[in-house]
């Protein structure tokens, strides 16, 4: 089962749990409520896995590539890094398979409290277009990733401030019915 809590502001290193203090669990109910979806896969068995080919087929999920992010692995690594960490939006929604290795999604709850989320080997994830989150490593400073897109991928990200965007206004929509 996926684990998530909230942190504390600021840390020097990104890639620690940084749980709150006193801790603060978050439970997969709460991630709904935030239009976060997880789902919990075999990453042994991704290439013929017939639950991820049912999750893709329902969500209309109809490209891939795999990432994987690590020193020797991923080209302009300290850029790539800093860039995930920084806090953003996206159009679409951002779906992310852990194949091996481990992170941290970060995503603002409906206060614009951070919420850390784990995300381990087998561990999908599903974030709403128009949700601030940001995503690093963890003290591994290693995970191979599958990325999912409906269409073709679209890589931009909007730095926060981005509430001028329909993706942004329709999510804040989704939080008011679902408070």
């Amino acid at each position: 089962m996926v684990q998530a809590w909230y942190v504390d502001e600021p840390a020097r290193d990104s890639r620690g749990p940084r749980h709150a203090r006193p801790g603060r669990p978050v439970g997969l109910e709460q991630l709904r409520r935030l239009g976060v979806l997880h789902w919990k896969l075999d990453a042994d068995k991704y290439e013929n896995d017939p639950e991820l080919e049912k999750i893709r087929k329902e969500r209309n999920y109809s490209w891939m590539d795999i990432i994987t992010i690590c020193k020797d692995k991923l080209p302009n690594y300290e850029e790539k890094i800093k860039m995930f960490y920084e806090e953003h939006l996206h159009l679409d929604e951002e779906i992310r398979y852990i194949l091996d290795g481990s992170g941290y999604f970060d995503v603002r709850d409906e206060e614009d409290r951070w919420i850390r989320i784990s995300m381990q080997k087998g561990d999908m994830i599903t974030l709403p277009a128009g949700i601030y989150h940001r995503f690093t490593l963890d003290e591994q400073n290693y995970v191979k990733a599958m990325r999912l897109f409906v269409g073709d991928p679209v890589w931009t990200a909007y730095n926060r401030p981005a509430d001028h965007f329909e993706a942004r206004q329709q999510y804040l929509a989704f939080l008011a019915q679902t408070a």
